[in-house]
This record gives C-alpha cells, sequence and structure tokens, in this order.
C-alpha cells in the first residue's frame, strides 16, 4: 500500500509518544499524513521520566512553531502502567549499571514492554475510533530488542485487529532507518510543512525539548541534545547525528 493510498482510506492516528527523538519524528510523520493525530504516553516508573515532562514541551514547540500541523494534533493521553516497573528488574527501572545479559540482550530490554504499550494503545484507539497506531520501533539501528522487530509488529497488528474486531494498521516509520536517517527523515518532515527553514526549525526543536537519555541527565548538553553522553541510548543518538551531519 503506497502513501497516497493509505492516507486516504486512513484518516486518524494514535502516536505512541515519549516525548524522545524517535517519537518526535514519527509524531511528526503522522501529523505529516493523518487529518487527525492523538498522542499517548506511559508512565511505568522509568529511570528517565524526565521524558514525561519533555513530552508537555515538544507537544506545546510543535503548536506553537508549525500551525500547519497545530490543527491536526489532538489530545493528548498519559497511562499509568507502573505495574510494569515492579514486575521488571532492568537497568530502566531500577538503580543498576548497563550491561549485557547472557541473553545477548541489555538490561536496559524491559520485557513485554512494547506488547504492552500496544496492546493498551489499541484499547484506547478502538474507544477513541482512531485507525493507525504509530510507534517509532526499529530494527536497524537498535539495541537488539525483540519486540521492536518488524515481525513483532504484524504479528501484534494482526492479534490486536482480530482480538478487537478492528482493523488496525501499526505504521513502523522508522522501522529500516538508521539514526542518521531518522535525523534526515525529521528534516524533510520539517521542510513540507510551509514553516521557512521548516526542516532545521525541527531539528532544533528536537535537539533542545525531546529527551532520550536514560539517565535522565538535563545538565549536559551536546551538539545532539541532553543526555549523559554514556548510556546506549546516547551513543545511538550522538552516532546518528555525527553521520546526519557528515552527509
Amino acid at each position: 500500500m503506497n502513501a497516497q493510498t493509505r492516507t486516504a482510506h486512513h484518516t486518524s492516528a494514535l502516536v505512541l509518544f515519549s516525548g524522545g527523538q524517535d517519537s518526535t519524528t514519527c509524531l511528526a510523520h503522522a501529523l505529516a499524513r493523518y487529518p487527525r493525530v492523538e498522542t499517548l504516553g506511559f508512565d511505568y516508573g522509568q529511570r528517565h521520566s524526565v521524558e514525561l515532562q519533555a513530552r508537555t514541551v515538544v507537544l506545546q514547540k510543535i503548536r506553537e512553531q508549525f500551525p500547519a500541523w497545530a490543527g491536526r494534533l489532538g489530545e493528548d493521553h498519559l497511562l499509568d502502567l507502573a505495574v510494569l516497573g515492579k514486575v521488571s528488574e532492568t537497568s530502566l527501572t531500577r538503580d543498576m549499571a548497563f550491561k549485557m545479559e547472557a541473553s545477548g540482550l541489555p538490561n536496559t530490554f524491559v520485557p513485554g514492554r512494547n506488547l504492552l504499550f500496544l496492546t493498551l494503545a489499541a484499547a484506547l484507539a478502538y474507544r477513541r475510533d482512531i485507525q493507525v497506531i504509530v510507534t517509532g520501533v526499529c530494527e536497524t539501528d537498535f539495541s537488539g530488542y525483540p519486540d521492536c522487530r518488524d515481525d513483532t509488529m504484524k504479528a501484534l497488528q494482526v492479534a490486536l485487529s482480530l482480538g478487537m474486531d478492528h482493523r488496525f494498521l501499526i505504521d513502523t516509520p522508522l522501522m529500516w532507518i538508521d539514526k542518521a536517517q531518522t535525523w534526515q527523515l525529521a528534516h524533510d518532515l520539517g521542510d513540507g510543512t510551509g514553516v521557512a527553514d521548516g526542516g532545521n526549525a525541527l531539528v532544533d526543536l528536537i535537539v533542545e525539548h525531546t529527551h532520550t537519555c536514560y539517565l535522565g541527565d538535563r545538565e549536559h548538553r551536546h551538539d545532539w541534545g541532553y543526555g549523559c553522553g554514556a548510556c546506549p541510548a546516547c551513543e545511538l543518538r550522538a552516532r546518528g547525528w555525527a553521520g546526519y551531519r557528515a552527509a
């Protein structure tokens, strides 16, 4: 299904929006395609809970700086998912050092997180009569999480559509691009808004106001944004920025 056909048949989207770089790029992607867009965040006891504050700032800045998108951007939802933090023993929900586990996965992997996120997103989308769920999962430039893979998304799309008797589309605009291409995608989306120098404006917004660092560091400012500079999320973001700037 090409972009024009998809847009013609899908008029509403719910974006899983954490307030980070990837989900902000996904939000821009949705706002460029769907007439009605809502956002959903989760409070699951994450160490980097500062992202929950970043969410509201980013939404406000998008409304202020991109008038063509402001009219499409609807209600924001935040769900309490504290139970996920209670059942998981990971470096995202506990005060522990980042490391690789015997399984080959980093201990930043929160088992079941995306499965729960998407199930709850589908339940909300069902109630809100929303057709598309947009998420920033990626298996091109990622930490190996199995619940970010394309096969997982396809399986979930089928299961959720069957289980709720509502034909959902799970839209994954970042699935096959790396972090450098994610920066470029944001620039291209911003350019399409009609705002003067909109591409650089959206990139600057992402640099200054989103939050991606796993440690919640908002003290250290880098060319690519705020963060500790050493956690896996910061390393991916910095490497992507360098590739984007070199292109």
